[in-house]
């Protein structure tokens, strides 16, 4: 399974986990087992997306939308 397939399979599942939660909510029902596993869920996406220090530091001097703004650079 590729990254990309893997994050779309995470995010299905964090999906499906908002929407019993939704439905918990108005029925008035604990949904805390559920918030950990959307907890998790979300984790693993962070983990899986994440930027390291560097690339980070020049996405944010380098981003040419940001250059376009400024009148003066």
């Amino acid at each position: 399974m590729s990254q990309s397939q893997y994050l779309k399979m995470l995010e299905k599942e964090i999906q499906k986990i908002n929407r019993k939660i939704d439905l918990k909510i108005l029925q008035g029902e604990k949904y805390s087992k559920e918030a950990r596993e959307h907890k998790l869920l979300l984790k693993k996406v962070r983990y899986h997306t994440r930027q390291g220090f560097m690339n980070r530091f020049i996405d944010l001097f380098f981003r040419r939308d940001i250059l376009k703004g400024n009148s003066y650079a």
